[in-house]
């Protein structure tokens, strides 16, 4: 059955230019995306295999029972349908096509460039392996020794704050995995100021939705809900939504 179902990616091109499955993907709501999807043909097994999820965790997500909120999930989510990294407020994924193209050229958020792109994949890579944060001096080292320097080179374009922005929100999460709430919140308030200078509106949505994930995990209602609405604010902004 799954061998007569589209390829997914073919059915995702085919969407990127859908209003309701750009704001999904600003809303971070995976629930919806996966309903389109489906709705498309794309059968609920192979939308769970190629995120490496369960069937019932994918239900779970469909039927609003629960919301995608880990970075690496969505960075899954991204590669496996080839959804452009910006939709979901993350950095441009290795499969985009690199700066420089005519495409990125006239591109209202250069993503980071490709060295801190690399830098970027190995940290993740590694962390889906170790888990437990136990990369995060890592990432702080490589921040203050290789990206914080350039932030204040004149020659140094936007790029280098979304890289900042990005590696930034990463040791947030590492922090908060490894037991550290306090200085994961650090952390994403950093980050939000990288990420807006970059100019990249939906990166600076998905570091504040990150501050929302934090705060309601750590009890905070009201502060879930202001950054909620602070992120969302920022999606509205991105190139999904200008007319």
């Amino acid at each position: 059955m799954d061998r007569l179902s589209p390829d997914p990616r073919e059915v995702v091109a085919g969407l990127l230019g859908d209003e309701r499955l750009i704001r999904a993907c600003a809303e971070r709501d995976m629930g919806a995306v996966f309903r389109m999807f489906n709705a498309r043909g794309i059968s609920t097994r192979r939308i769970a295999a190629a995120v490496d999820i369960t069937q019932g965790r994918l239900y779970d997500y469909m039927n609003g029972k629960s919301r995608v909120e880990k970075l690496t999930l969505f960075e899954q989510i991204a590669d496996a349908f080839h959804i452009p990294g910006h939709l979901l407020g993350l950095a441009r994924r290795s499969w985009e096509p690199a700066p420089g193209t005519a495409e990125h050229q006239r591109a209202d958020h250069p993503p980071p460039d490709g060295d801190d792109l690399v830098a970027m994949d190995h940290f993740r890579s590694a962390d889906r392996q170790t888990g437990g944060g136990r990369l995060y001096g890592a990432v702080v080292r490589h921040l203050s020794d290789r990206v914080a320097p350039r932030l204040v080179d004149l020659g140094s374009g936007p790029q280098v704050f979304a890289a900042a922005a990005a590696l930034t929100e990463m040791a947030g999460w590492m922090a908060h995995d490894s037991g550290h709430d306090h200085r994961a919140a650090q952390h994403f308030a950093r980050a939000l100021p990288l990420a807006r200078t970059s100019g990249d509106m939906p990166l600076a949505a998905h570091v504040a939705a990150s501050s929302s994930h934090l705060a309601r995990e750590t009890g905070d209602a009201a502060g879930a809900v202001g950054w909620a609405r602070t992120g969302l604010d920022l999606a509205a902004q991105g190139p999904g939504f200008r007319r």
